[in-house]
């Protein structure tokens, strides 16, 4: 059991293996296509919610979408921690998280499209298509078990998501003491962009940790309602490399 761990704080062998008790056999066990196809309707929620913040991301409006876009970040954060504690919840929990993520992550967009309107018109459609294509490659990556995920490479990546986290905890602690450190958005600086790399690399090999999560989950036979948590982990992940990949492509269009 000690080879079941993700980097994300979502899904971890605890987790599921407390799941194992719950009535597995009542309700049916977890399979890896059922969370496939749970992520995939997660996945549509969160783009239509994006794509109507959008449409209304304009100047009469934008204080709408901007309210819509707080409300996203923070209704997402604590359905996140409830489900975190309450998996069994995420049946009904997940979709409104997608929901709200999707408000979040649609705001933040036509933010960065408007700032960067003139000197990167089409920098949301490439975050976009870098994002699943770099979420096709590591799937396939692992599918075809061309990248394993062995116990070191799993300690070496959780490390690093600690640390990348630890690092932001900090960087967010100093702002409010006026203590500006760089690293935003608007850095084009060498090391500023080659710490975005860095981040968006350990970000993308965490869906490793999360695919082998899930189909361990599925091999141990948990519930079925861990269909949806899983599938809630996977796109957590998947959220958090759009921003990062967002942040890059702002970085590297920032350099004079």
């Amino acid at each position: 059991m000690a080879t079941f761990n993700s980097g994300n704080p979502t899904l971890t062998e605890k987790i599921f293996d407390k799941s194992l008790n719950e009535n597995a056999n009542a309700f049916g066990v977890m399979t890896v296509r059922g969370t496939i196809n749970k992520f995939g309707f997660m996945l549509l929620m969160l783009m239509g919610a994006a794509m109507y913040i959008w449409s209304i991301y304009k100047p009469e409006t934008v204080a709408t979408a901007s309210a819509l876009m707080i409300g996203g970040a923070i209704g997402g954060f604590v359905l996140a921690l409830v489900m975190m504690f309450k998996p069994n919840w995420a049946g009904y929990l997940a979709p409104g998280y997608a929901i709200l993520e999707g408000f979040f992550i649609g705001g933040i967009s036509a933010y960065f499209n408007t700032v960067f309107a003139e000197r990167y018109p089409n920098m949301i459609m490439h975050a976009v298509g870098l994002t699943m294509g770099v979420a096709l490659a590591m799937f396939l990556l692992y599918n075809f078990r061309i990248i394993n995920v062995t116990n070191r490479l799993r300690s070496i990546i959780m490390s690093a998501t600690m640390g990348i986290a630890l690092f932001y905890l900090i960087v967010w602690i100093l702002s409010f003491f006026g203590i500006n450190m760089g690293f935003g958005p608007n850095d084009g600086s060498l090391l500023s962009i080659g710490i975005s790399l860095f981040i968006v690399g350990i970000a993308a090999f965490n869906l490793l940790l999360d695919f082998d999560a899930i189909e361990k989950a599925a091999e141990m036979g948990a519930p079925k309602f861990m269909e949806w948590y899983g599938a809630f982990g996977l796109l957590v992940t998947l959220v958090w490399l759009y921003l990062e990949i967002l942040k890059l492509l702002s970085k590297l269009n920032s350099r004079d």
